[in-house]
C-alpha cells in the first residue's frame, strides 16, 4: 500500500493562500479519481480540488473557514500503489470558469460511494397533546380549582376560567402543562406550540462568499466617509420610449430594461466629471481617473452578492450594454463567471428592481468613489405647475466618497443623470 499526499494547489496567479470553504470527504471515506475532495475560495471565486487517485482518506488538515497557504498538505490518501507519492501542484488556467456555488456537485447515484455518515434528521418538538382534554366543566359545580399563584396569574392574564381546565397534578391541581393543553384545544391544533417562547440559538460560521462580502463591506464603511444624495426622476418619457423600442425589436436584439439606458447616461455624465469614474488609493494618496467606463452591476446570486463588470461601456450602444449585462448576470447566477468578469469596475450600479424601495444608502464598492442606487419605479402624483398629474417616478440614491467628491460635485453628477433620463432623446445625441 502507498500513501498519496495532496497539497493545496496554486489556485491563481499571485494568490498565496485560499480559504477552505467546504470539505467533501472525511477521514475513512473511499474516493475515486476526479472526485471532488474540497472547495477553496480566493477573492469571490470558488475552486474545487479533485482527487488524482482512488483510495481511502487517512488524514486531512484544516477546518472550514481556515485560510491555508498554497503548497500546504491538506490530505493523505492510502492507495494500492507500491510506494508513497506526492501529488504535483495543479495549475488552474486564468481563463478557466470557476464556480460560485457553495453546493457540492451531484454524483450519479449508481457510481457514488459512501462518503460520510448520513446526517441525522432534525428533531422537531411535537405540540402538546390535547386529545385527552375533556370538553365542558371538568369538576363538580362549586368545586374550587387548585393551582399555584403563578398558574392563577397566567390564567388571569390569558382570560381563562380555571373552572373549565382539567388538572393533572396531585389532588387535581392545575399545572402549566394543563394550561398549555387547554390553550391548544381552544385555539386550534398547534396554536399552543406556536405561542411558546423559542429559546433556540443557532451559530452560523461566516465563511466563503459571506466572509468575503463581510470583509468588503467592513473595509468600505470603515475607510470611506459616505455622502448619499437622493433625487427623484420622472421616468415617464423614457418608459414610453423603452416600450416602443421593445415592441419593434429586430431578431437578435435583446430586450431593454432601465439599466442599459442608465449605463449610457452614466457614460455621458462621467465624461463631464471624470473625477467620478475613479479609484482612490488612500494608502498611496493617489486618485486614479479612468478613461474607460467599466460599470459594475451588483447582482444577488445563490452564493451571495457579486458584481459582474460591463467593460468599456463608453464603446457600447444601448443594445450592446443590455446584451453584455444579461450575459454577465446569467454567468454570475449559474456560477460560470470568470475572475476577470468580476473585477475591474470603476463605478457601480446597485438595483433591487421592484423591491428597490423609496430610498436606499448603497455602500461604495471600494476603492471606487461612487455608486448609483436605483429605487423602484412607481406611479406617483407629480405637480406640473398647474395641477397634479400621474407620472412614472423613480428615485436615484447615490453614494460618494466625501474625501474626494464634494457635495456640489455629487449633486451636479446626479442632476445630469436626471436631466438625461427625463429627456431620453439626449441619450442618443453625440455631443
Amino acid at each position: 500500500m502507498a500513501e498519496r499526499i495532496i497539497k493545496l494547489p496554486d489556485v491563481g496567479e499571485g494568490v498565496a493562500e485560499a480559504e477552505l470553504v467546504e470539505w467533501h470527504v472525511s477521514v475513512g471515506d473511499l474516493v475515486r479519481e476526479d472526485m471532488v475532495l474540497a472547495a477553496v475560495m480566493t477573492g469571490k471565486a470558488t475552486v474545487e480540488i479533485p482527487s488524482p487517485v482512488e483510495g481511502e482518506v487517512t488524514w486531512r488538515h484544516g477546518e472550514v473557514g481556515d485560510v491555508i497557504p498554497t503548497g500546504t498538505v491538506i490530505l493523505k490518501i492510502k492507495t494500492a500503489g507500491a510506494e508513497d507519492e506526492e501529488e504535483p501542484e495543479a495549475e488552474i488556467p486564468a481563463s478557466q470558469p470557476v464556480s460560485l456555488s457553495m453546493e457540492p456537485k451531484q454524483e450519479p447515484a449508481a457510481e457514488k460511494p459512501k462518503l460520510a455518515p448520513d446526517i441525522a434528521p432534525l428533531r422537531v418538538a411535537a405540540a402538546p397533546k390535547t386529545a385527552g382534554v375533556p370538553h365542558g366543566a371538568p369538576r363538580a359545580e362549586g368545586e374550587k380549582p387548585l393551582g399555584s399563584p403563578a398558574v392563577r396569574l397566567r390564567a388571569k392574564e390569558a382570560g381563562i376560567d380555571l373552572r373549565q381546565v382539567s388538572g393533572t397534578g396531585p389532588a387535581g391541581r392545575i399545572t402549566h402543562e394543563d394550561l398549555d393543553a387547554y390553550l391548544g384545544r381552544e385555539n386550534g391544533p398547534g396554536m399552543a406550540a406556536r405561542l411558546q417562547p423559542n429559546k433556540n440559538i443557532e451559530e452560523i460560521k461566516v465563511v466563503g462568499m459571506r466572509r468575503r462580502i463581510a470583509e468588503k463591506m467592513a473595509l468600505a464603511k470603515s475607510r470611506i466617509p459616505h455622502i448619499t444624495y437622493v433625487e427623484e426622476v420622472d421616468m415617464t418619457a423614457l418608459e414610453e420610449l423603452r416600450a416602443r423600442m421593445n415592441a419593434s425589436l429586430k431578431p437578435g436584439k435583446p430586450k431593454l430594461t432601465i439599466l442599459p439606458f442608465l449605463m449610457r447616461v452614466m457614460v455621458k455624465a462621467v465624461a463631464e466629471q471624470p473625477g467620478i469614474n475613479a479609484h482612490f488609493d488612500d494608502e498611496a494618496g493617489v486618485i486614479r481617473q479612468f478613461g474607460g467606463v467599466h460599470i459594475g452591476i451588483a447582482a444577488q446570486t445563490p452564493a451571495g452578492l457579486v458584481v459582474p463588470v460591463v467593460k468599456h461601456a463608453e464603446a457600447r450602444d444601448i443594445f450592446d450594454c443590455a446584451r453584455e449585462m444579461a450575459r454577465l448576470s446569467d454567468a454570475a447566477k449559474n456560477g460560470t463567471a470568470q475572475r476577470e468578469e468580476l473585477t475591474g469596475s470603476t463605478i457601480t450600479i446597485s438595483s433591487l428592481g421592484a423591491m428597490g424601495g423609496i430610498v436606499s444608502t448603497p455602500v461604495i464598492n471600494h476603492p471606487e468613489v461612487a455608486i448609483v442606487g436605483v429605487n423602484k419605479l412607481a406611479i406617483r402624483p407629480h405637480w406640473d405647475g398647474t395641477q397634479f398629474v400621474p407620472r412614472k417616478m423613480m428615485n436615484l440614491s447615490s453614494s460618494f466618497d466625501h474625501r474626494v467628491v464634494d457635495g456640489w460635485d455629487a449633486a451636479t453628477f446626479v442632476q445630469r443623470l436626471k436631466a438625461l433620463l427625463e429627456t431620453p432623446a439626449l441619450i442618443f445625441v453625440d455631443e
